[in-house]
């Protein structure tokens, strides 16, 4: 998670539209009030060319039992975008694995409780075979889909899966294609 200080309190970066830094603040607060914060999201392949999706944990404080990526959070103050997400690799899935930043985009989704998702979220890819070995507060389940089951999910059960993974989904698709070109 963010940075965890003394009495338990979590930090986000704060940026604007440019993703520049202009602050701190605590991570439910940002969520409560929706303020734009620094993200990542990290998107694991097979050598079969499927997707790993992970199931949030049901006792997570906002998208609960909701199918996801590999993993997302949030940048600590101070901490490299490309730090982060390899710590929280490890923290969630229990592995290490080569990443490659792809491209950033800003999203704002209500996520429940109140809670307002408003982030700069840098989008990772990474070749991984596992194992893994998920951390049971962070992930209730592990799945590898193709991006033809994927898309196929996300056009009929769009209520299954997370907010910014709806989004992202089709920017990498996009995004993977044309660099292939």
């Amino acid at each position: 998670m963010s940075k965890a200080l003394h009495d338990g309190t979590e930090l986000v970066v704060l940026v604007d539209t440019d993703d520049q830094p202009v602050g701190t603040m605590d991570k439910l607060e940002a969520h409560h009030k929706g303020v734009l914060h620094r993200a990542f999201s990290v998107f694991l392949f097979d050598d079969q060319g499927r997707v790993l999706l992970q199931q949030r944990a049901w006792g997570k404080y906002h998208t609960p039992g909701l199918w996801s990526n590999a993993c997302c959070s949030h940048v600590r103050p101070g901490e490299a975008l490309e730090d982060a997400a390899h710590r929280r690799l490890y923290e969630e899935l229990g592995v290490h694995a080569p990443l490659e930043r792809r491209f950033h985009f800003i999203y704002r989704a209500e996520v429940g409780q109140g809670l307002i998702e408003h982030e700069v979220d840098h989008v990772f890819t990474g070749a991984c075979q596992g194992p893994f070995h998920p951390a049971a507060e962070e992930v209730a389940d592990l799945r590898w889909v193709t991006p033809g089951e994927l898309e196929r999910e996300m056009n009929e059960t769009p209520e299954r899966f997370t907010p910014w993974l709806l989004i992202a989904w089709p920017r990498l698709q996009r995004h993977l294609a044309l660099s292939c070109t």
